[in-house]
């Protein structure tokens, strides 16, 4: 028995469901973009109908998330700080994209790796974010472990009790989240960067004021 992974439409064996569980989620929580959430949904439809073990499904998706979004947060620490600090094309830009993380994390780290978790897009960058931005290894592991336990739980005990009508209805949500995840980050970042111009002309303006 197989069940397609909507997002690519692969379709994996039954006996292979585990490993692409595990695969899927370790991808995006790393950052590499792939259907983690779908692969939960479909781990667990495949469970209610006696093909996999739902305790599994759950606890591969939790160390695929948590495992994954280390990696992600070591490789934003180590290497993503310093691509975006190079000099080079849209060097002005990548700096102030810098700017913001390091104040959106120092303020809202904890809330945005939790909550990060469940909202498609963010889920693939909200690791290496914190990674770059500079929050501390111990607070991230806390929330990210958080986050991926709840929402592997969720997802996985949702999918399995509501089997194919559960799957369809979480892949549309999920969906929906995205968007509108998207469109709320995208108006704060429009927002923040109209408030820091209108201050930088502020301050140009009236150079007294910034002392």
């Amino acid at each position: 028995m197989s069940l397609p992974l909507a997002l690519f439409g692969i379709h994996v064996p039954a006996h292979l469901g585990y490993v692409a569980v595990g695969l899927f989620v370790f991808t995006e929580s790393m950052g590499i973009p792939s259907p983690g959430e779908t692969a939960i949904v479909t781990g667990a439809v495949l469970a209610s109908q006696g093909d996999l073990s739902i305790e599994l499904v759950i606890i591969i998706a939790i160390a695929g998330a948590i495992i994954g979004d280390n990696i992600g947060f070591l490789i934003g620490r180590h290497g993503g700080r310093k691509l975006l600090e190079r000099p080079g094309i849209a060097y002005e830009r990548r700096k102030r994209l810098l700017a913001f993380g390091d104040r959106f994390f120092a303020k809202h780290g904890p809330k945005a790796v939790f909550l990060g978790r469940w909202m498609a897009l963010v889920r693939v960058t909200a690791a290496w974010m914190a990674g770059a931005s500079g929050m501390r290894m111990r607070t991230f592991f806390l929330w990210n472990a958080l986050g991926g336990i709840t929402w592997a739980t969720t997802v996985g005990v949702v999918g399995y009790a509501l089997g194919h009508a559960g799957g369809n209805v979480i892949s549309k949500v999920g969906i929906a989240g995205a968007i509108v995840g998207a469109v709320v980050i995208v108006a704060f970042l429009v927002w923040n960067r109209r408030r820091e111009r209108a201050h930088l002309a502020s301050v140009e303006t009236n150079p007294a004021d910034s002392e």
